[in-house]
């Protein structure tokens, strides 16, 4: 699965793309490069066992995540950013304790996240396209559809 290429699945066929973007609690710079590592790994696993597929990865200014992920259409996002920042927040705080030193309350990440579509296709091309599929209207000289 990724931008531009079609997934065929039982019942549907697809192209669903996600960013998401995410940051630490109080935006705490303590992503460094072997906590980012494990980040990653970590992310990777959820993403097979759940059943979607990260593209890209990105650890930002040592205090944000970028994720660009496809999934099927029956995965909803929040469902995807719920398992990402639940299990790597628990398994991060439980492999790096000193985190908590900079976090309190036990939590990792701020609850927010952003999100946005990526696709192939952009909403005028969509719009034109849909324009085009009206039905009978040259056929039958009727307006009043």
């Amino acid at each position: 699965m990724c931008m531009g290429k079609l997934t065929h699945a039982r019942t549907c066929v697809y192209n669903v793309n996600y960013h998401i973007v995410w940051s630490v609690k109080y935006r705490r710079k303590v992503l460094n490069s072997v906590i980012e590592r494990r980040l990653k790994e970590i992310a990777f696993e959820v993403a097979k066992e759940k059943e979607f597929v990260i593209h890209k990865l990105e650890v930002g200014e040592m205090d944000h995540v970028h994720l660009f992920v496809s999934a099927h259409p029956k995965i909803a996002p929040s469902y995807i950013v719920k398992m990402i920042k639940g299990i790597t927040g628990r398994k991060l705080f439980i492999e790096f304790p000193e985190i908590k030193e900079k976090l309190w309350n036990g939590t990792l990440w701020n609850p927010s996240f952003y999100l946005e579509t990526v696709g192939s296709v952009s909403q005028e091309a969509i719009q034109q396209y849909i324009d085009k599929q009206k039905k009978g209207d040259d056929l039958v000289g009727n307006d009043n559809v």
